[in-house]
């Protein structure tokens, strides 16, 4: 089955989740680092030699819009992202390239990166949530797992795989799979986590993580649940609120998500909002269990 067709545009014309077109929609930028990596586009200055009439000198950035749906309550940018270009921003991720370009748009991250590049802290707190719905011994599949430090129930998980577009060596026991062997493998747990708010597609995504799905398979999503939708729960016009893009480029609800799934052909078994302090920073996420709705 498939999801009813969000257009695969350049410029997102509807919510990529629920495919309202309330969209409500406010001038911003794609930060350069993020615009340098995936685009090739550098920010420039814009002084007297230019010799232009009507344009103001000054620093000139990636523009694009902050799209606020007021029917699912999402929150993303306009500006979607080729699979060329996410695999340019994602290739080598947090390796010695990545760190020293954003290093240099964002003096300071190569040290916060140090803090970041590590297991999760509440690796446990995942596996407490899931427990419930899987097998002792589970077969999981990590789509977007890195090098696996993160993918649950290590030691006691019977198969663990991983797909990945950062290239990354992979931690012993994890075995690295393309699209083929993941989607001709039965597994008992997918696991999609803080993948979903990096992707112009969503619903594509979610469609394809379906062909690693069986009967009786749990999907793991999680997400943050960012800190502008949540401090400014019921502010009109939230779009105004964020001025700039990063990496995140879909701020979620639990009512986006829930309406994402379901138009995948999913349901919901369990849902929790689990706040996490993450290098030293406090945060929420979502976590989603689901299940093939047929």
């Amino acid at each position: 089955m498939k999801p009813s067709a969000t257009a695969v545009e350049r410029i997102a014309r509807t919510c990529i989740c629920c495919e309202g077109d309330d969209l409500r929609a406010s001038p911003a930028i794609l930060m350069p680092f993020v615009a340098h990596r995936a685009l090739g586009w550098q920010p420039v200055e814009i002084d007297d030699s230019w010799g232009l009439v009507t344009i103001r000198n000054g620093m000139a950035y990636s523009i694009c819009n902050s799209l606020w749906c007021r029917v699912c309550g999402l929150l993303f940018m306009d500006l979607r992202f080729s699979d060329a270009e996410l695999a340019a921003l994602y290739a080598d991720y947090r390796g010695t390239d990545y760190v020293a370009l954003r290093e240099r748009y964002e003096p300071g991250y190569a040290l916060r990166n140090q803090a970041l590049d590590t297991e999760i802290p509440y690796l446990d707190a995942v596996e407490t949530f899931l427990e419930p719905h899987i097998s002792s011994r589970p077969r999981v599949l990590d789509w977007g797992g890195d090098t696996g430090r993160n993918t649950p129930f290590a030691g006691v998980r019977e198969l663990g795989h991983v797909h990945d577009i950062s290239g990354k060596r992979l931690l012993p026991g994890m075995e690295c799979v393309d699209r083929e062997t993941a989607f001709t493998t039965a597994y008992d747990l997918v696991v999609c986590s803080n993948v979903l708010e990096h992707v112009p597609y969503p619903a594509q995504l979610l469609m394809e993580l379906r062909c690693a799905m069986r009967r009786g398979t749990i999907l793991y999503l999680e997400v943050p649940h960012e800190e502008l939708p949540r401090t400014h729960q019921g502010t009109a016009d939230l779009n105004r609120s964020k001025r700039h893009w990063h990496e995140h480029i879909n701020f979620f609800s639990l009512e986006s998500l829930q309406r994402l799934v379901h138009r995948c052909g999913l349901e919901v078994v369990a849902t929790n909002e689990l706040p996490v302090v993450v290098a030293g920073r406090p945060s929420v996420q979502f976590q989603l269990a689901c299940r093939l709705r047929y």
